[in-house]
């Protein structure tokens, strides 16, 4: 789950899920960045936008080869039109049966639409299937946003090496790990994901939050201004540094407490006061 960036207009996810694609602004997807991007805009013209676009895509005629077909239902997913798809996935299970791609198409919708068992029944199905990888970074998005960055951590964790070069999988686990309160744990994929993909704003938005929660503040500014980060932008990407903060002292307390002596005493011998 991650901020809205104007250059990468993204669908509105489900309630539930913003980060995940990780961030409240920013898709896990875990991206969580899963946080998920907000759309640019809200209300009537907004409606009327995406009602145009989906009359339009039902205007189309069904095309003739499963992979058009396919082709079709990932484009009208890519405009928003999630409902519409999960229809055209019927159609098109009906004609040339279920394969794992259009599971994973109809988890992809399911998850959009808030329908998160049955998205993560169709992720599951994906796991003995040659798109194992992404049935697992789908789990790892929906417990992403579910708050359950722990979980969230160990799927995605499993896409990655299943997918070990795909950016976004990376970028998502870094983020679910800034999350759960592992700073360290999050700098590797996260710089992988970078260098992957340079050129991804959400990417650049999760490393900005690695930078924020590593106390690198001046180098944090820096890039946002580089990537002239919006100041909706900024502002979620701080309250997500708070709340990685907050992760972080969590975990170390945990830490401390599995560490110590169970009649009471410190690790030094000595009794609290």
């Amino acid at each position: 789950m991650n901020p809205p960036m104007p250059e990468l207009p993204m669908t509105r996810a489900a309630r539930a899920a913003s980060c995940y694609r990780l961030v409240p602004a920013l898709v896990l997807a875990f991206s969580c960045a899963a946080c998920a991007f907000k759309p640019s805009g809200y209300g009537v013209p907004a409606q009327a936008e995406r009602a145009a676009a989906q009359a339009a895509a039902e205007k189309d005629p069904a095309p003739d080869t499963p992979g058009m077909y396919l082709a079709l239902i990932d484009r009208m997913q890519r405009q928003g039109l999630y409902y519409a798809s999960l229809a055209h996935i019927d159609a098109y299970e009906k004609q040339y049966g279920t394969t794992p791609d259009s599971t994973l198409l109809r988890a992809q919708a399911l998850r959009e639409t808030g329908q998160s068992a049955a998205s993560a029944k169709a992720y599951r199905a994906l796991l003995p299937t040659p798109l194992a990888a992404s049935g697992y970074r789908g789990l790892g998005l929906l417990a992403g946003a579910d708050g359950d960055f722990g979980g969230a951590c160990r799927a995605l964790g499993q896409a990655a090496v299943l997918a070990p070069t795909d950016a976004v999988t990376l970028s998502d686990l870094g983020y679910a790990r800034l999350r759960e309160g592992d700073v360290a744990g999050a700098r590797v994929p996260l710089l992988q994901a970078a260098e992957l993909d340079p050129s991804s704003a959400r990417i650049q938005a999760n490393v900005v939050l690695l930078l924020m929660s590593q106390g690198r503040a001046k180098e944090a500014r820096a890039l946002m201004d580089e990537k002239q980060f919006t100041t909706a932008v900024r502002s979620a990407l701080r309250d997500d540094a708070r709340k990685v903060a907050q992760a972080a002292r969590a975990r170390k307390l945990d830490s401390a407490s599995a560490g110590a002596p169970s009649d009471g005493r410190t690790l030094s011998g000595r009794s609290d006061q």
